[in-house]
């Protein structure tokens, strides 16, 4: 080999051991990511869920819903909706769902659950979380990524990618597993106090709502009725009631309470 030859080879190595350990992580395959839930189960089970899917109503306006899930990093596992085409559902509601799982997921810990609904109190003006909804803004590049024909399909462009945001108000609810907290699920496109009991029945018919315990006084993440005409809330986490039954079926599913216990 001759004199130059072994300069260049020589050049070639020593860029390569002089590049950032991020660049070359770059070009290596990316482990594979562990998901609760995927795409083809998600949309099975939240059409079983909601009214025009042909399951019970919900106490709200009775629309199709959208669902999205995301891991224990915050990134998206799945996006799927209920009705027969993207927008059967409301269209804005696709992001509201990521935003809601990943403020499950980020105030939840393995040995207590946080909803996004018990944040609604604390995030207003003078509460203890009052600035929370600023800070995680979620990522334009994630939310409209990739072309909106694959928006709520396996192929949906958000999946893989982390989302951000927080949303202070119900649909967003942790998911455990019999190993802990593995993730979040969030629900749009209704009443949030729908969202909420939407997401109640489908994180249940996943058979990943082994909350080990939270804020409510039932010592889950059950949605909490207690803000009252003064607008505030004894507990600190509780959500005000919106205008249909949603309470009420809340209650019976035991989803949502009416009390002032913090636990």
């Amino acid at each position: 080999m001759g004199k130059r030859s072994i300069m260049a080879t020589a050049a070639i190595l020593s860029a390569a051991l002089s590049m950032p350990a991020s660049l070359i992580a770059q070009d290596q395959p990316r482990p594979a990511m562990s998901c609760p839930v995927d795409h083809d189960q998600l949309a099975d089970i939240l059409k079983k869920s909601v009214k025009p899917g042909g399951g019970p109503t919900n106490g709200g306006l009775d629309n199709n819903e959208w669902a999205a899930v995301v891991n224990r990093q915050g990134i998206v596992c799945a996006i799927a909706y209920s009705g027969s085409k993207a927008d059967d559902q409301w269209p804005g509601s696709r992001a509201i769902a990521a935003e809601k799982a990943n403020t499950a997921n980020a105030f939840s810990l393995k040995d207590k659950a946080m909803a996004s609904a018990n944040l609604y109190a604390g995030a207003q003006p003078g509460g203890f979380l009052f600035g929370a909804a600023f800070s995680n803004p979620p990522s334009p590049e994630t939310l409209y990524a990739g072309s909106p024909d694959d928006f709520g399909t396996a192929h949906d462009p958000m999946v893989g990618k982390p989302v951000g945001g927080v949303i202070a108000f119900g649909g967003g609810l942790a998911l455990y597993d019999g190993n802990g907290i593995a993730g979040a699920l969030g629900i749009s496109g209704d009443t949030s106090c729908a969202d909420h009991n939407v997401a109640w029945r489908v994180r249940h018919q996943l058979g990943l709502d082994r909350v080990p315990a939270g804020v409510s006084p039932n010592m889950k993440d059950a949605i909490i009725y207690d803000i009252g005409p003064d607008g505030k809330s004894p507990s600190g986490f509780g959500h005000p009631k919106c205008n249909g039954k949603e309470d009420q079926i809340a209650v019976d599913l035991g989803a949502g309470v009416s009390g002032t216990v913090v636990r």
